[in-house]
């Protein structure tokens, strides 16, 4: 016997947008033109083409929804629905979920969506090559079934409450394609037509789309490496919509200009301090807590963002059903950080070197993040890189002792009950928390146990969370229809128009 299992999913009640500027992302915009191509201006060009080959945040951005689709799909208001899924069930015992999918839905080769496409998908992130960051997510899966071209079933070690949501970052591909790092062979409403290396990715429609087709001729990525040329490129008419704001300092010329919207959303994106836990004096708890302690979060945020943005004391947003606030565990207190590096061993200070990425805001919030250190004795040495080299220096080898970056991801305090994830963060009670949490029979339960290991990472300072971006889209006002809650930096295209000139 088993039950039907209706997934509405975390996050549907988050706020609606605020939309400063009338007539914003989700007006309905007059004598829309379907044929017009919409160029959006982002700050991050992929690394490759291929989620499970370290293609870093850009790839989801342009490809996620638009390229490529999952069983289920995390939509803008952080629900799940099911997407190339048409329905399934779940075994009383939680431990066996049988799938069915659409039917006629053919890839961008002309190739049939069958199940063992689905199978080949799903081992492609967790197989032990992939570099998804949501691998670790997936290792409840035992086995993969498919007893017929338009079933799946997946057998699973033990319950796993969150597997809708997993699947959602399983991008299924045709099982013939060759090298994805370069090219695409998804089922999504549009199709790859050129990938410009250091300028752009183009997108048109699929003329054989399953679904509803886009309301747009196609879109264009265009990549930029600072912001100041972002905005030009928004000013001057070269792109029509700016995915994501890096700086208060540019909404000035948009905010009170009739040419433009200015809208902002719901984000996940997190500004993190973080640690090699496993190196010395980062592995030492007081250590941590005497840094966060020793740094004006407040000011900070103020100093780059202005009115926006929001404080966090953990690394879960008010967006996770998980959240409760933690700002107050270690607040700003620079005696109270010389206490503790006392205590630790430290009275004197000691040196360390902190690798930033070289885009903004991090070489800024580096440089306050030193000078704030430097008042408690403590010297920062601040090693700029790009974003491949973070990659491959943090990501990869965990050659660091100290790091910024932003997380954008959804639901990610899973990363902290897996000791092998590039922070190091090793408690074993943690990670007994999110493991059990994730068997849970029920939301309620799996809740309480996230709360719990929320808690404790707030209380070890297991990064220092130094504030949540605000999520802020700016277009031109002739463009609506695009997302605007920056969730797993997706950002679906295909509803967005644009009026004809």
């Amino acid at each position: 016997m088993s039950r039907r299992q209706s997934w509405a999913g975390w996050g549907a009640g988050i706020a609606t947008a605020l939309m400063l500027v009338l007539g914003g992302a989700g007006a309905q915009a007059q004598d829309a033109d379907p044929s017009a191509v919409i160029r959006i201006g982002s700050l991050y060009e992929p690394q490759n083409l291929d989620n499970t080959a370290g293609a870093g945040q850009g790839i989801t951005e342009a490809f996620n929804g638009n390229v490529y689709e999952g069983l289920f799909q995390l939509m803008d208001d952080g629900s799940v629905e099911p997407k190339l899924a048409t329905d399934y069930t779940v075994s009383d015992d939680g431990l066996t979920y049988t799938i069915k999918l659409q039917p006629n839905v053919t890839f961008h080769s002309g190739d049939p969506l069958t199940s063992a496409d689905v199978k080949h998908s799903i081992e492609r992130v967790t197989a032990e090559t992939s570099k998804s960051s949501r691998k670790s997510s997936l290792s409840t899966i035992e086995s993969i079934e498919t007893p017929d071209e338009q079933t799946v079933v997946i057998h699973l070690k033990e319950r796993s409450i969150s597997l809708p949501y997993n699947l959602t970052y399983v991008w299924i591909v045709n099982d013939a394609a060759g090298d994805l790092t370069t090219s695409a062979d998804g089922t999504g409403p549009y199709k790859l037509d050129a990938w410009r290396r250091g300028s752009s990715i183009s997108l048109v429609p699929f003329e054989n789309y399953w679904g509803e087709k886009p309301k747009n001729g196609g879109v264009v990525f265009n990549y930029f490496t600072e912001a100041t040329a972002l905005n030009n490129a928004l000013l001057t008419g070269a792109v029509d919509i700016i995915t994501s704001v890096q700086s208060p300092d540019s909404l000035a010329q948009f905010k009170d200009n009739p040419a433009f919207t200015v809208s902002e959303g719901a984000s996940t994106t997190k500004e993190v301090l973080a640690y090699n836990d496993r190196v010395e004096p980062f592995s030492n708890v007081k250590v941590r807590k005497a840094i966060t302690r020793a740094i004006n979060r407040e000011q900070l945020l103020r100093s780059i963002w202005g009115e926006y943005g929001t404080l966090i004391g953990s690394f879960v947003p008010p967006t996770d059903p998980w959240y409760i606030d933690l700002t107050g565990v270690d607040p700003y207190d620079p005696e109270s950080a010389k206490q503790l590096l006392s205590e630790a061993g430290y009275a004197d200070g000691f040196t360390f070197t902190l690798d930033t990425p070289n885009y903004d805001p991090h070489p800024i919030v580096a440089q306050f993040v030193q000078n704030e250190l430097a008042k408690v004795g403590i010297k920062v040495n601040i090693n700029i890189i790009t974003a491949n080299e973070w990659y491959t220096k943090i990501y990869q080898a965990r050659d660091f002792e100290a790091t910024l970056q932003e997380h954008v991801n959804h639901r990610d305090i899973v990363f902290y009950g897996n000791p092998d994830f590039y922070w190091g963060y090793n408690n074993p009670e943690v990670v007994e928390l999110i493991a059990s949490a994730e068997a849970s029979a029920t939301e309620e339960e799996q809740v309480e146990k996230l709360k719990e290991a929320n808690r404790i990472i707030a209380e070890e300072a297991a990064s220092t969370w130094l504030y949540l971006y605000p999520q802020i889209v700016v277009s031109s006002a002739s463009v609506s229809g695009y997302p605007v809650n920056g969730l797993n930096s997706q950002f679906f295209a295909y509803d967005i128009v644009k009026r004809a000139q």
